[in-house]
C-alpha cells in the first residue's frame, strides 16, 4: 500500500502559515519606553539587530524610519544602547534628516548624543547609554554610525516636540532609499 499523493500540500502549508505570520519587526513594545513624568525623564531601550529584517540592520526591528520616538523638548533622555545583532557591530547617533544618508558618521545633531566606538560599532551584546537634554524641537534620526549601516536602512526617526506632553513611539512609513 502507498501513501496518497499530495502535490498541493507543500503550497497550501506554505500559504496557510504566511497567512498568519505577523512582518517582521512591525510590533512595538511598550516595554522599551519608561517614563518618569514628574522629573521629565524618559529611558528608550534602543536595540541594534533586533531582528533578522534588513540583515540586521535594524534599531528595535525597524528599518528606514519605521519607527519615531516623540520626546517632549527640554525632556532628559537616556537611550540604552544594546547591540543585539550576533554578527556585525553597531552603533547609533542623532543626525540631521539629510537625503542622502551619510555613509560615514557625522557631527550629531544633539551634543554628545552618540554611542562610544562610532564608527567602528560595538561588538554583540555589548552596552552604551546615551544621555542628553531633548533640544532644540525638531526632526532627528537616530542612525547607525558604522560606515554603510544607515545609508543602507539602519535609522529610526526621532521627532522632539515644543507640543507634545508625554514621549511616545509610533509606526512610521518606511522611507525608501
Amino acid at each position: 500500500m502507498t501513501a496518497p499523493r499530495l502535490r498541493f500540500a507543500p503550497a497550501a502549508l506554505l500559504s496557510l502559515c504566511l497567512a498568519g505570520a505577523p512582518l517582521a519587526g512591525r510590533d512595538i513594545d511598550p516595554a522599551w519606553l519608561s517614563v518618569d513624568a514628574g522629573a521629565k525623564t524618559l529611558r528608550f531601550q534602543l536595540i541594534a539587530g533586533l531582528t533578522g529584517l534588513n540583515g540586521a540592520l535594524n534599531f528595535n526591528g525597524f528599518r528606514d524610519g519605521g519607527l519615531t520616538l516623540v520626546i517632549p523638548e527640554g525632556w532628559r533622555v537616556e537611550l540604552d544602547f544594546r547591540n543585539h545583532d550576533g554578527m556585525l557591530p553597531h552603533s547609533a547617533e542623532i543626525i540631521t534628516p539629510v537625503t542622502p544618508l551619510p555613509v560615514q558618521p557625522v557631527a550629531p545633531a544633539i551634543a554628545r548624543a552618540f554611542t562610544l566606538r562610532l564608527e567602528q560599532g560595538l561588538v554583540s551584546e555589548a552596552t552604551d547609554t546615551i544621555r542628553f537634554v531633548a533640544q532644540p524641537a525638531g526632526e532627528y534620526l537616530i542612525s547607525c554610525g558604522v560606515p554603510g549601516h544607515g545609508a543602507s536602512g539602519m535609522w529610526i526617526r526621532m521627532r522632539v516636540s515644543a507640543t507634545a506632553t508625554a514621549p511616545t513611539m509610533v509606526e512610521t512609513p518606511v522611507q525608501a532609499h
